[in-house]
């Protein structure tokens, strides 16, 4: 399957309290069949999410999809591949 290309880095900023984090970012590399920033910019023009809470739930939910997509097969994923499905269908509807 042909996939775009993306490259995740997750840096932690602070903790609860507000102190300065002290560890070294997340960084990988992800493929997904969609473009996520496409994706991103649709839920941002949703009026029930701040940008910053679409942006996140844009991306979680295709970074997690696009594992769950990958590894249908999974006994992991099999009671709960139809709540997502119907989740999604929802999520479209806007």
């Amino acid at each position: 399957m042909k996939q775009h290309r993306y490259q995740v880095t997750l840096h932690h900023l602070a903790d609860p309290d507000g102190n300065p984090a002290d560890r070294p970012p997340l960084q990988f590399e992800v493929g997904n069949h969609d473009d996520i920033f496409a994706i991103v910019e649709r839920m941002r023009q949703r009026t029930d999410f701040t940008p910053e809470a679409a942006t996140a739930l844009g991306v979680g939910l295709k970074l997690f999809s696009e594992v769950m997509l990958e590894n249908r097969d999974h006994p992991l994923f099999a009671s709960f591949r139809p709540h997502f499905a119907e989740f999604m269908k929802e999520l479209k509807k806007g």
